[in-house]
């Protein structure tokens, strides 16, 4: 018998996302702090905090492979992660403006059953249009962005800001699927 996947993760983007696989799962919701460590670049950061969110639900569930991320958008090697309110969603906002930056999602995959994990991390960069104060406090009213890494959804409103990506679409989302599959197709086969 296959062990059951468990998604960690309250985002209801990775549920989505996650569904498209046409694998059954539950959700069962990771309760960690998610603060850079002093010293810790982003890519570090997002694999920590994705292992972290994966370990914590996996000493609450038995004979499961667990699923956890954690997506970050840095700029200048600043990491912006969710706002605190929405003057600082306008000051993330104002600083991606114009210009490119990184988002990475780091995966990590636990396997309780066998005891392997795998973790990997999926890069995309992603560039915005310039936007007046006025745009950008229009965005930040239309769509709650107080969940959202970086401030911004791309399958949303804030699509119409950004021409072009390099990269995986669905890493910015929170889920880079190609990733989760391969990982996926490793650990369940």
């Amino acid at each position: 018998m296959k062990p059951a996947l468990v998604l960690a993760s309250e985002s209801p983007r990775r549920k989505d996302l996650l569904e498209l696989l046409g694998i059954p799962f539950s959700v069962v919701p990771a309760a960690i702090e998610e603060k850079p460590a002093p010293g810790e670049n982003p890519k570090q950061f997002a694999i920590r905090v994705a292992r972290e969110k994966g370990m914590e639900v996996a000493s609450r569930v038995a004979q499961s492979v667990i699923l956890s991320a954690d997506t970050v958008v840095t700029i200048d090697g600043e990491i912006l992660g969710k706002p605190a309110g929405e003057d600082d969603a306008v000051r993330m906002l104002t600083k991606l403006q114009g210009r490119r930056h990184t988002v990475l999602t780091a995966v990590c995959v636990i396997n309780q059953v066998t005891q392997e994990t795998f973790e990997e991390v999926d890069q995309t960069e992603v560039w915005f249009d310039a936007m007046t104060e006025a745009e950008i406090r229009d965005y930040v009213c239309r769509e709650n962005v107080l969940d959202k890494a970086g401030a911004y959804a791309i399958q949303g409103y804030a699509g119409v800001y950004i021409p072009r990506i390099d990269g995986n679409y669905f890493n910015v989302m929170g889920l880079p699927l190609p990733l989760v599959h391969k990982l996926l197709c490793r650990i369940l086969s």
